[in-house]
Order: C-alpha cells, then structure tokens, then sequence
C-alpha cells in the first residue's frame, strides 16, 4: 500500500467497511485531496476502476483530472499513465469522469465500477442520487461523496446530512453499518497555514452566516433579499431557554394541505411566543392530510386552528368542522391572497423594510400573506436584537422555534431562502409559490407557510359552530 497522508480526522475513512463515505466541511479541509490521495492508492492497489461524477460537467477541466494528475505527479506516484482525459493504472484499472446532469444514462452504464467519488456533491439531482446508489455495486464496493453543504432543502442535504445533523455537531462524525459521514474543517487540516489569513479577513467582514458556509460547511440557507436571515432565524432557536421567557397564553396550530402528488402538507403549533411543532408529510391526499393535521391539533388540546383555504384547501371546511365539533377549539380560515386584517390599523414597520410614508396597513402590505409573513419577520428580527444584541424587547413580540421541532432544518431553509419581491407600488410583498419555482428554483415552502398562518391574532377565530373567518369574538377558552 502507498503511503498517504491525509488530516487525522479523516483516519475512519482508512478502515470503514461502510458502503457510503460522506466528507463534508467548508474551504480549507483537505477534504477532496485526501479522498485524492486515498483512491490514488486503492487503484494502484487493487486495480480498480473509479468512476469521478459531478452533477454538472461541461468539460474534462470541470471533473477532478487536474487533481489527480497533479498528485501523481507531485507524490511522484509510479504505476500511472495519464492523458487528457484519462487516468489509467498500468496494472490495470484506472479513472473514468462523467456529468450527471445532461445524461442521466451516464450514471446506469457506470456499472463494474468498484468505487465512485461524486466531487460537489452538494449539487446532485435526486434523480442523480436514485440512479447512482443501486448501480455501484461491485464486491466491496464504496461510493465517496465530497461536499460543502448548500441549502438544507437540497436532495444531497436530505439524503446525507439532515437525518445524522445531531451527531454530526455533537461528535463530527456520524457511521453505521452502510454511512460514514464526517464533517472536517480548516481546524482539522494540518496543511491549513496558507489560507489562515484569509480566512481572518472574512471573519471579521463577511456575515457570520456567509463566514460559517464557507469556512465551517455549514448550510448556506440565505439568499439576497431575504425575508429572514439565516442568522436571525438561527438567535430564535430556544430562544426562550436562552432569555428566560416561558410559553404562555393561546395555543394555535395551523396546517397547509395538498393533494397527492411532489407537494408536502404541514402541520405547525405555536403556545404563546414559542414554536413548539413543525412537521411534513409527503403522502396521502387532502382529506387523509386533514385527518392528519387535526388529529395532532386534538392530541395537543389547542385553543385554535387555522389552515391555507386559498386553493383546495377551501374543501376542508366541514371535515374541521366535524373533527372540533363539541370541543372549545376556535376556527378560522387563512386565505392569503385576501386583503389585510385591520386594513386602517397603523403599519408597524421594522428597521429592515424600506417603506416610506405609510400609515396603515392597507397601505404598507400586498394581502394577507404578506401581512403574516411580515409579522413574522418582525417577531424574528426582535428576538435576534435580543439575543446577540442584548436589546431588551416583549416577549409576546418575539419567538422561540424549539430545538425539538422535527422539521427544523427545513423550516430554516425555507424561510432563509424565502425573497421579498420588488414592488412598483412601495407595498411588502412577496413572490407567489409558483414563481418562487419557476424564477427561484425553491419549491413551495409548506413549512414556513405553516408557521406564517400562526402569526394571525387570534381575535380573528370563531368558534367551530360556524367557519367565518372574520369575526370579532375573543378566543374561548379550554
């Protein structure tokens, strides 16, 4: 076996039996040219066929073929015959380089391969994904997958992160018997000293959560002109634990239905300031969806409940009737495309909205949507000034998001890379699902809609008697 060198927190990787090598970590970790270094050694070795992938390769300058040929000839390496577009050991066995994303067939034909290394693999398909994990298959087959994280919504970020997140930031690493995941950073590269420079100056003038991407692999879940920062969100988790303010007063829950098909359903519960429950479910259709989010709404015993009426959700109107019939649960539909609740009341601007020379909410917000989402912005804004500014604010004007709530990561996502649209009338709006698709690429964001229909006053539920929206009738109690 060739000596190799590579960072001491990658020493796993040298005797995994686990079908799945996941390095992950931000600039500076030594993470691709160790994974280099290591198949280098296992081709020359075993005489095995690595097939190098990446989502998007336009050309052989794109795919790590200057890496290997650099090391080859850096180590001085013996055994290797290199072209331009190949890598081959004379023994046998060698290097192969692909794109994914323009032909999908070229991950079925990587059959016979015994290892695959899919180089930023942060930018996989789940096309990509589904197709490449069946077809390495050989005896001993590993696949290695290098990335520096995107957005948690990401399929990679589902697949190989999200479901080990606690144990990777509470150990660094996380294996069983088919993963190894690790994530490895500049702290861990005994090679770093170059970069150390940079990397100070961006810590002193990048945003911490730009910084944290870059440098610590964290998620980059921020977009430019964001409704809220990454940052903000992250001073809001426990935030109650954090500032020492209990859950108190009203507990709302909301729900954001869908049929069958790619769009997710979800279910979201707030006591007081506090964000207690978000959760996803990608089967069943609207009524079985329904029974879901009710039945967790009558599990938790909450004084109201509110769910999306603007599309096919409008249908749900007697089942919620019936699921709260006889209990002292308060109803309210959500339409957000509808014009704002308490049209004259004064617009509260926060320090981040440029709108000028407004006076009432009708005049400051685009619906209802808009108004909820601003409301929520709001309240995160005042927890973040809170937290790492020490400005003292009402509780009942911020929130706390638990560290318990199971979608967290996703909720995160979703609001972080949610942006406010320009408007040529000066109002707050904000872009419609679809083009939040079309313009964005981000799928609909069914978590933090959820939570956004919690921000709605709860002067506006009813009793279950009868669904009307809005009329004024203080909020019964349990």
């Amino acid at each position: 076996m060739p000596s190799i060198q590579i960072p001491k927190k990658m020493e796993r990787v040298l005797s995994t039996k686990a079908r799945m090598i996941v390095l992950i970590g931000g600039r500076s970790s030594a993470k691709s040219e160790s994974t280099a270094r290591l198949l280098l050694a296992k081709a020359q070795t075993e005489k095995a066929d690595v097939l190098c992938g990446r989502e998007f390769q336009n050309s052989i300058e794109d795919s790590v073929h200057k890496l290997l040929v650099g090391l080859i000839s850096d180590l001085k390496l013996e055994g290797f015959k290199t072209t331009d577009k190949k890598v081959d050991c004379l023994a046998g066995g060698g290097f192969r380089f692909k794109g994914f994303a323009r032909n999908s067939e070229a991950v079925k034909s990587a059959q016979g391969f015994k290892y695959s290394w899919i180089e930023e693999a942060q930018s996989l398909s789940q096309g990509s994904i589904d197709n490449l994990l069946p077809t390495i298959r050989a005896e001993g087959s590993q696949l290695f997958f290098t990335a520096n994280p995107q957005s948690s919504a990401d399929p990679f970020s589902k697949r190989f992160i999200n479901p080990y997140l606690t144990e990777l930031r509470a150990n660094g690493f996380y294996e069983d018997e088919m993963h190894l995941v690790i994530m490895v950073n500049w702290r861990d590269n005994p090679w770093h000293g170059e970069l150390e420079l940079q990397r100070q100056w961006d810590y002193e003038h990048l945003s911490r959560a730009k910084y944290d991407h870059i440098w610590e692999g964290a998620f980059n879940d921020s977009v430019e002109d964001a409704l809220i920062k990454a940052e903000w969100f992250d001073a809001c988790v426990d935030a109650h634990i954090t500032l020492g303010f209990e859950a108190i007063g009203a507990k709302m829950a909301s729900h954001d239905p869908s049929d069958e098909g790619a769009d997710s359903k979800a279910y979201a519960a707030r006591h007081g300031s506090v964000v207690y429950d978000v959760r996803e479910r990608d089967t069943g259709n609207i009524n079985e969806g329904g029974d879901w989010a009710l039945g967790l709404a009558l599990e938790q015993q909450v004084d109201g409940f509110t769910w999306d009426c603007d599309g096919m959700g409008v249908g749900l109107a007697r089942q919620v009737s019936q699921a709260f019939e006889g209990k002292h649960i308060n109803i309210a539909m959500f339409k957000g495309s509808e014009g704002v609740d308490r049209p004259t009341a004064i617009f509260e601007p926060d320090d981040h909205t440029q709108i000028q020379d407004r006076k009432t909410n009708k005049q400051a917000l685009k619906n209802k949507r808009a108004q909820y989402y601003y409301e929520l912005r709001k309240r995160v804004w005042n927890t973040y000034n809170a937290v790492v500014n020490k400005v003292y604010c009402d509780p009942d004007k911020m929130i706390s998001f638990s560290s318990k709530i199971k979608e967290l990561q996703t909720l995160r996502s979703e609001l972080s890379r949610m942006p406010v649209k320009p408007s040529g009338n000066g109002l707050f709006e904000l872009y419609g699902k679809p083009e939040m698709k079309s313009k964005f690429r981000i799928d609909s964001p069914n978590c933090g809609d959820a939570v956004m229909m919690l921000m709605r006053q709860p002067h506006v539920f009813v009793l279950n008697s009868v669904v009307r929206p809005q009329v004024n009738k203080p909020l019964g109690r349990r």
